[in-house]
């Protein structure tokens, strides 16, 4: 065509992918792109019960799924399928229920998943809900005051539970 122009996009060098941009009244909610990595291999296990191979081979793919999830995000995994997830709730046990509760709708099962939280469980109660769904395993950023109360649930629920140092953020 006459008029026709034609333009090379190269991603890699495109520095404004390290910024999302919503809009929000009256402004713009401009925040860092979550491009964290984790290996979880290198993760710390705050419990007496490490994850199992298996375990962290799902608990790698749900902190990965996690982070495309609206915040506050919660997910269920087992053998690299998401089987609930629940996010943009105001706490914790609410994600975790809604989770449950669209597995269940979907007819999937949380008898031995794991589970990945965006950030980290504020009081026990969140980890409680989620060990009574059949969870044997979390992965979370840690960094609750209350991060030692959250461990002794795990521990007593004889899950195992590993800190990130690191938490998704998206809105």
């Amino acid at each position: 065509k006459k008029n026709l122009r034609l333009i090379k996009y190269d991603p890699q060098k495109d520095q404004r992918q390290k910024f999302q941009i919503r809009s929000v009244r009256g402004g713009l909610l401009i925040q860092n792109a979550d491009e964290y990595v984790a290996d979880l291999g290198q993760a710390r296990v705050v419990t007496r019960r490490k994850p199992s191979d298996k375990e962290l081979a799902d608990l790698q793919f749900a902190w990965k799924m996690g982070k495309h999830v609206h915040s506050n995000a919660i997910v269920f995994a087992k053998g690299s399928q998401l089987t609930g997830v629940g996010a943009g709730q105001m706490s914790r046990v609410d994600a975790a229920e809604l989770a449950i509760s669209k597995a269940k709708k979907t007819g999937n099962d949380t008898t031995g998943t794991v589970v990945a939280s965006d950030a980290f469980f504020p009081f026990r109660d969140g980890l409680d809900v989620v060990a009574g769904a059949g969870a044997t395993a979390v992965a979370q950023p840690g960094g609750s005051v209350r991060d030692e109360e959250v461990i002794a649930a795990a521990d007593e629920h004889d899950m195992a539970m590993i800190f990130t140092g690191n938490r998704h953020f998206k809105h």
